[in-house]
């Protein structure tokens, strides 16, 4: 039965889309058979992958709103072990037609239901904002991921988030845990980076993953290329991270 992870942080900027489609890419290529689930009506996850928007016939708002057919909305990546349910910006609109459906808060946990143990691994990039759409996620995930930017504003951010994450637990998803903290846009060089260390470790020792993400020139390049960055330039530095990084999740979870 494939465990499912959530890429969520209700602040933006925070590499949360590169991490979800690098973990996940990465996950693959550990051997894993991984499905990653694009939530966010941008749509970043989607064209990370290569996969062209335009056309596509069925997409992550076929998984939260239809009712059977949910294998049709997944699709093959170029990519070892990678597979991916798209979205278009048409999910933007979810939010409001999922509210509306019956069981709405449960309706990505009904859906994965039906084909999750074809995965060892189900990664959900999550939108920033705690909608419907988030909600749907964290209440079918087994764990959450947060990417964190390496500043001190996200500490604060992360103090709410885990706030938040406490009551979804409470009210939609009893067996919801965090999974771990990925510090992101790390630099080695700053004194800033090493003090927000300092204090996630402090504070959350247990939950920090042990390789943060490094500002890294390929990192950026790669999406624009349609590939996650092992795939872009499997020497690079943050290929490695995030090997290393899908490594510590396979032994967490």
């Amino acid at each position: 039965m494939g465990k499912v992870i959530s890429f969520a942080n209700q602040k933006g900027g925070v590499g949360k889309t590169t991490s979800a489609v690098n973990v996940a890419a990465s996950l693959g290529v550990l051997g894993f058979k991984t499905l990653l689930i694009d939530l966010d009506p941008q749509g970043n996850a989607t064209s990370g992958v290569g996969i062209i928007k335009k056309g596509l016939k069925k997409t992550t708002m076929d998984l939260l709103t239809q009712d059977d057919g949910f294998e049709e909305t997944i699709y093959e990546t170029d990519f070892k072990n990678l597979k991916i349910v798209p979205c278009t910006v048409a999910l933007a609109g979810a939010e409001f037609e999922v509210a509306e459906l019956d069981n709405c808060e449960y309706r990505m946990k009904d859906a994965l239901a039906t084909f999750k143990d074809q995965f060892d691994y189900i990664i959900i990039d999550c939108p920033p904002s705690l909608g419907m759409l988030t909600i749907n996620a964290l209440s079918a995930s087994d764990g959450v991921i947060i990417p964190m930017q390496c500043e001190f504003y996200a500490l604060e951010g992360l103090s709410q988030l885990i706030i938040t994450l406490t009551k979804i637990k409470q009210h939609y998803n009893s067996n919801l845990s965090i999974t771990g903290i990925l510090v992101t846009m790390y630099n080695t060089r700053l004194l800033l980076s090493a003090q927000v260390i300092g204090e996630l470790k402090k504070h959350y020792s247990d939950k920090l993953f042990t390789t943060p993400i490094s500002r890294n020139v390929k990192l950026s390049e790669a999406p624009s290329y349609g590939l996650p960055v092992y795939y872009h330039s499997r020497s690079s530095k943050g290929a490695r991270e995030y090997l290393a990084v899908a490594k510590e999740l396979s032994m967490r979870i």
